[in-house]
């Protein structure tokens, strides 16, 4: 059987190798701690669980969607309103199977075979996937340590700039934790006016902000809407991943031809799935905040604790995730992964899998409890990874 060229464009999925390391390591019986995909450990709220086990309960919910209800829509526009004081209108929302899945198809509505898109690096991986599936050619900005792990739009050239279909942007970001600034959006907004192009925000993380941040959503500033998409999600604010719930948001027209392009290969969101997206957008949101206050003690309890055992990792500002730096002595992110899994039983993701500038670091998961972290913790303490006759 010969498969598309299409599938060359794409390496082995790396999760894939940590986890036949990490059920050969179970087999043994061993104890890990798997701090390597971001899938919370946060229970939904039974409000959500009710309103889906009760919309499944009725027979009618079973058939095709179609599209995204009334109810739906009027949900995610009082949401916008009331969350970040946007105001938005039905035309201007599209709902898809998670942010990774939008992001997945975007690139096919926006770009032609050939086209230059905009990536940040490191990036989240179907980033990069997404424009090479519609065939772009990507096109690297830098987030590095010195700036904040935030673009720096001057330094992107403007010939670049200038043939680019669309921009992606993620902020919070994963994986680094960094955390977008008013003056960061509105010079973006006046960038993306400057060389014609779309800016696609990718707002997973809202609302998992530390040390008094707060939360946005890029269409809140001025002139967003007329430059921009964002992909709001609810999988991490409200503990949904395996329910797939993500909304593509912004201006009408791309909106539009995002919905055509879903209308090819999909009949809908499944009612159920439906009615559980309106009960989170609809509930208050005290749980939420105190959801983001267990993960900045997640988030000091990693941190800190690693540095006390030698290990230096700055705290991130925001997401759900540590970027780590290597410790002293190591180079390559995908064999201190492979090590650091053997020998301490800790499972991260490589700062490679997010791309050339991802090397170097490592990223955690905020997805066990803080005893839990201490445990992880005194195991790599206690296992010599950090030793010198350990290293490369």
């Amino acid at each position: 059987m010969t498969f598309s060229d299409r599938l060359s464009r794409f390496g082995d999925e790396v999760f894939a190798s940590l986890d036949q390391q990490r059920l050969a390591l179970e087999s043994e019986g061993n104890t890990l701690y798997n701090l390597s995909i971001g899938t919370p450990d946060f229970i939904p709220a039974e409000s959500i669980r009710k309103a889906l086990a009760e919309a499944a309960m009725d027979p009618m919910n079973w058939r095709y969607a179609l599209r995204d209800t009334p109810e739906l829509l009027t949900a995610v526009c009082e949401y916008y309103l009331h969350r970040f004081g946007v105001s938005i209108s039905p035309d201007m929302i599209c709902s898809c199977y998670g942010s990774q899945e939008g992001i997945g198809h975007i690139g096919m509505v926006l770009c032609n075979e050939g086209d230059t898109v905009l990536l940040p690096s490191p990036c989240y991986p179907v980033f990069m996937a997404g424009a090479k599936m519609a065939g772009a050619e990507p096109r690297y900005y830098p987030m590095t340590k010195e700036n904040g792990f935030l673009p720096k739009l001057e330094d992107i050239p403007a010939d670049i700039a200038d043939k680019a279909k669309y921009m992606l942007v993620s902020l919070p970001s994963n994986p680094m934790g960094s955390v977008g600034t008013p003056e960061f959006y509105n010079a973006l907004i006046s960038f993306a006016r400057a060389h014609d192009l779309l800016i696609i925000h990718d707002n997973a993380y809202s609302d998992i902000l530390y040390d008094g941040e707060q939360g946005n959503s890029f269409l809140s500033y001025p002139g967003a809407r007329d430059v921009g998409v964002e992909f709001f999600s609810l999988s991490k604010s409200f503990n949904l991943t395996g329910a797939r719930i993500s909304f593509l948001i912004g201006r009408p027209d791309v909106v539009a031809a995002f919905r055509k392009l879903r209308s090819q290969i999909d009949f809908g969101m499944f009612l159920p799935l439906q009615k559980a997206a309106i009960a989170a957008l609809s509930q208050p949101r005290s749980a939420v905040i105190e959801q983001c206050r267990q993960y900045e003690e997640r988030r000091n309890t990693l941190c800190d604790g690693l540095t006390d055992i030698g290990w230096p990792v700055p705290r991130n500002k925001g997401s759900m995730f540590v970027w780590a730096p290597l410790p002293s002595g190591y180079s390559s992110s995908m064999d201190f992964c492979m090590k650091l899994m053997k020998e301490a039983h800790v499972i991260c993701t490589p700062g490679a899998s997010f791309g050339p500038l991802g090397e170097g670091y490592v990223r955690f998961a905020l997805v066990l409890p803080p005893h839990e972290l201490k445990n992880a913790i005194c195991s790599i303490a206690t296992s010599g990874i950090l030793k010198g006759d350990h290293h490369e």
